[in-house]
């Protein structure tokens, strides 16, 4: 069907689809691209203080729910309990965000191979980002800065780039399927 409105091979037609038809989402990607940093950029702004207060109510809920007995422990055991779960949960967090951003940044780049320029661009600059949020927090009161965030960050954008590029995949072979119909 799209290929007699279009005179061009199935293969052609997936090749339209995304170079005109995703043009448009591509747009919308970038946007979303530059929201992610922003959101990035003010969680980073957040004093030690109020960084745990967001993280502590998730924290909360979290230990609540896959702790077992956890109000039966002592003070101090709760205490060490909750630590560890915050610090897990920030990881978490990291990975998440900086997942968003590699998803948004690898559908704003278009369609391409995983082992490609473009990929490989967007993992440098999502590894980029992260070097300077990091840097960015070694200047907010009771943050640090810390290279294993980074990589935590560059690991989630990676995710989020491979999340993409396979969405990307699927569509293309169902385009393919329908335009051979």
């Amino acid at each position: 069907m799209i290929q007699d409105l279009i005179g061009r091979s199935s293969e052609g037609a997936a090749a339209m689809f995304f170079s005109i038809k995703l043009y448009p989402l591509r747009i919308v990607f970038a946007v979303l691209t530059v929201l992610c940093m922003v959101g990035i950029f003010m969680f980073s702004t957040d004093n030690s203080d109020a960084s745990s207060d967001k993280s502590g109510t998730i924290t909360e809920t979290a230990v609540e729910v896959f702790v077992k007995d956890y109000d039966s422990y002592s003070p101090d055991k709760k205490l060490d309990i909750f630590n560890e779960a915050e610090h897990i949960i920030r990881k978490i967090a990291h990975f998440a965000i900086f997942s968003a951003l590699g998803f948004c940044a690898s559908m704003t780049a278009g369609k391409r191979r995983l082992f490609s320029k473009k990929s490989g661009l967007v993992l440098v600059f999502c590894f980029l980002y992260a070097c300077t949020d990091e840097f960015h927090q070694y200047f907010v009161p009771g943050r640090s800065s810390q290279f294993t965030d980074v990589l935590i960050d560059t690991g989630g954008a990676l995710a989020g780039m491979l999340a993409s590029l396979m969405i990307t995949w699927i569509v293309s072979k169902i385009v393919k399927k329908k335009s051979e119909e």
